[in-house]
């Protein structure tokens, strides 16, 4: 009987998910330009997008301090400050950068984490997780490939936060039984945006 090893079984997820989700067209390289780099990055170092309402807004200046401390690429998806917003409109803004391969993972952060939560998952191929504490964080990636992480800055404390980042960031998909799962998710949608 012939064993799968584990980077075949990544290598068989990757492309389920180039499947799943198309690069957007890329832009018109101009001449002489150097070829763009993979949001994903090499090693563990990844562009992530981060956005958040008046709500989290806080929170989300230390999230991208840490973020860039620890030597990601940020896209900052806004708010600019304090005045009240509407965080569906930053929740979008980070699932389209993932949707569009700019950036490799999301954060999204309003008082709860439930909101953007559910607004960012509204956008296909965008599997976004509210996590509240390490084994949250972890299972949302090991067992159902989370691309975006939401929080809840009424909700969490900074060191609390900083671990979940790192977790779900450093955390891999652990492929498997799970990616069968994750491909049901993936059936769920295509079946509903056909009808949409």
């Amino acid at each position: 009987m012939n064993y799968i090893s584990e980077t075949d079984i990544r290598n068989i997820v990757q492309k389920a998910l180039a499947q799943a989700v198309p690069p957007a067209s890329p832009a018109p390289a101009s001449a002489g330009s150097a070829p763009a780099e993979s949001p994903c990055g090499s090693g563990k170092k990844r562009t992530i997008a981060v956005g958040s309402d008046h709500g989290g807004y806080e929170l989300k200046t230390i999230v991208i301090a840490y973020l860039q401390e620890l030597g990601h690429t940020v896209i900052d998806c806004g708010t600019t400050g304090k005045e009240a917003v509407d965080y569906p409109d930053f929740a979008l803004a980070v699932a389209e950068k993932i949707r569009s391969h700019e950036a490799c993972r999301g954060i999204v952060i309003d008082a709860a984490g439930i909101g953007s939560c559910m607004a960012a998952n509204k956008v296909p191929g965008v599997r976004a997780a509210m996590c509240v504490d390490y084994a949250t964080a972890s299972n949302s990636r090991e067992h159902n490939n989370a691309n975006v992480l939401s929080l809840g800055a009424g909700l969490l404390g900074v060191n609390q936060v900083k671990l979940i980042v790192k977790t779900f960031l450093e955390t891999d998909f652990g492929g498997g039984r799970h990616a069968r799962r994750v491909d049901k998710i993936t059936d769920i949608e295509k079946k509903y945006m056909k009808e949409g």
